[in-house]
């Protein structure tokens, strides 16, 4: 029985350590792998993330969320330009384009989400209109590490 039981428990370690598991609005899981400031690819094994560019799915959060603890532990307000992001580690600072449009916004990564499936990125209240999303709600931007 022990044998058996340790056999799961080893089979649960293994699985959970591909990635973080979130738990979607819909009941289903969704897999993140985790995201680091560093690649593996040179002859040192590492290529530094800043300026990299990719596409994500954003929203936004505000009122009902202002005032309130984010995941780094700062007070969140939905006139300052930050963003959440499931992996990225905090402070990281990010440029986000709307293509459509042409306006963009440097954002600084202090809370974790968001943890609705599909989604990449959320922007704080300020920074979802400056880029032009609030009439959109959810749209797939250009993001940009800066630092």
């Amino acid at each position: 029985m022990r044998i058996i039981l340790g056999l799961f428990g080893l089979l649960y370690l293994i699985s959970c350590s591909s990635g973080q598991i979130y738990q979607t609005e819909n009941g289903g899981r969704q897999i993140h792998k985790k995201f680091t400031t560093t690649e593996t690819g040179n002859k040192q094994g590492k290529i530094e993330a800043k300026g990299k560019t990719m596409y994500m799915v954003c929203s936004y959060y505000g009122s009902d969320f202002h005032g309130k603890q984010t995941s780094n532990g700062e007070i969140f307000d939905m006139y300052k330009l930050t963003c959440a992001h499931k992996t990225l580690p905090f402070n990281t600072i990010l440029k986000v384009t709307n293509e459509d449009n042409g306006q963009s916004v440097t954002v600084r990564v202090n809370d974790r989400g968001p943890f609705i499936y599909g989604r990449d990125l959320d922007l704080s209240y300020e920074a979802a209109r400056q880029v032009g999303l609030i009439a959109d709600g959810v749209k797939k931007m250009k993001i940009q590490i800066l630092e």
